[in-house]
């Protein structure tokens, strides 16, 4: 286990790809990751798993089937196991979020789209 301590903002510069995440860290099976997002994602949802999405820089919009949640810098929000949510961003804003999600986590559930990434890398 890596003991030294890691800057989460200059981990940030360390990537310019959006929607792959890229892991930091890893606690009691679950991943720290950290992931540029901009403009549209997909639909999909996690059967088994629970996300936590905060964010560093910009606004998200987490689109739920029911409702929208606009989070800005500093705001986080829990996705439920089993819930459909699409992320997305606007005018072209990058935003820059940082996620803990169990290790066996895929990217987009069980949707294949061309933004799914199940090859994240450590930073």
């Amino acid at each position: 286990m890596d003991l030294s301590k890691k800057n989460i903002l200059a981990k940030f510069e360390c990537f310019n790809d959006h929607w792959k995440p890229h892991i930091i860290g890893e606690l009691n099976g679950q991943l720290v990751k950290l992931a540029k997002l901009k403009d549209d994602f997909v639909w999909h949802s996690h059967a088994h798993e629970d996300e936590y999405f905060q964010v560093f820089k910009g606004t998200l919009y987490m689109e739920f089937r029911d409702r929208t949640e606009v989070l800005s810098a500093g705001d986080m929000i829990i996705v439920p196991k089993g819930v459909e949510h699409n992320p997305y961003t606007k005018d072209g804003e990058e935003v820059w979020v940082l996620l803990f999600e169990p290790a066996s986590t895929k990217h987009t559930g069980e949707v294949a789209h061309e933004r799914t990434h199940n090859d994240q890398e450590w930073i």
